[in-house]
């Protein structure tokens, strides 16, 4: 799957304001690269991939920490489960799902030595992705919202967090399987 110059036009001005950065560019290429690594080929699940990163790195499509505007010091302090607090478009968190992760994507360990391997592009895309189609967060995957029967975007909220802001991530979707038609 590929997305084209009139897709990339098309987000600039739905998404980012008239302006796309390199980063933007380089990281929504990257969770191309993970979702053609892991044969994912409809159309709708990958506009639902997309509309996850962007909603959870606060529309930077880069992956970041949470709580990124505070220090480490206070994630330590304040989070019950630091080191293990959210990173990556994702948002990774808690222990057994770095321990997941590490495994499915063969690291040998390396995230559990270093969880800020999340974020890196590459893995954290991986991450994104191989984790929603697979339900590494909440047991719930994307075949389970979107397939051939039905397109859930609110539904597939529940991927990752519930149903907490559905409908908004729902509209990034639906912007992000227009510039993926285009």
């Amino acid at each position: 799957m590929a997305l084209s110059k009139t897709g990339f036009d098309y987000l600039r001005d739905k998404l980012f304001k008239g302006k796309l950065k390199q980063t933007h560019v380089n990281n929504i290429n990257a969770i191309l690269l993970a979702v053609n690594k892991y044969k994912i080929t409809d159309l709708q699940q990958v506009a639902y991939i997309f509309a996850t990163a962007y909603h959870e790195t606060n529309a930077t499509m880069e992956p970041v920490r949470e709580a990124y505007w505070l220090s480490e010091a206070w994630r330590k302090k304040n989070l019950r489960y630091w080191p293990w607090y959210g990173r990556g478009h994702v948002q990774l968190t808690w222990q057994v799902n770095y321990e997941r992760a590490d495994q499915k994507l063969g690291l040998g360990g390396k995230l559990i030595k270093n969880p800020d391997l999340a974020m890196q592009s590459t893995i954290s895309a991986e991450i994104l992705v191989l984790g929603s189609k697979e339900g590494w967060f909440t047991n719930k995957k994307l075949d389970d919202f979107i397939n051939l029967q039905k397109t859930d975007y609110e539904g597939a909220r529940r991927i990752i967090n519930g149903t907490d802001k559905a409908k908004l991530v729902a509209g990034y979707a639906a912007i992000f399987e227009d510039a993926l038609e285009k």
